[in-house]
């Protein structure tokens, strides 16, 4: 039987926390930042949290289910 492998591009976007969830960076924060406001910078700076519609399709991704 072959291993599982994880997908490349899956592990370097997502993270599994110690309670399972698994967690992401959020987009539109690497450029032209000048026209966008602080609040909606600083926003951006928390980590997504997968939601439960598609935490089954990353956990396959990350070779986890």
């Amino acid at each position: 039987m072959p291993k599982v492998k994880t997908n490349s591009s899956a592990k370097k976007r997502f993270k599994v926390t110690g309670t399972g969830e698994i967690t992401f960076q959020k987009a539109f924060k690497r450029h032209i930042l000048t026209k966008k406001s602080t609040k909606r910078k600083r926003a951006l700076r928390a980590k997504g949290m997968v939601g439960p519609a598609n935490k089954d399709f990353v956990m396959r991704l990350l070779a986890l289910k």
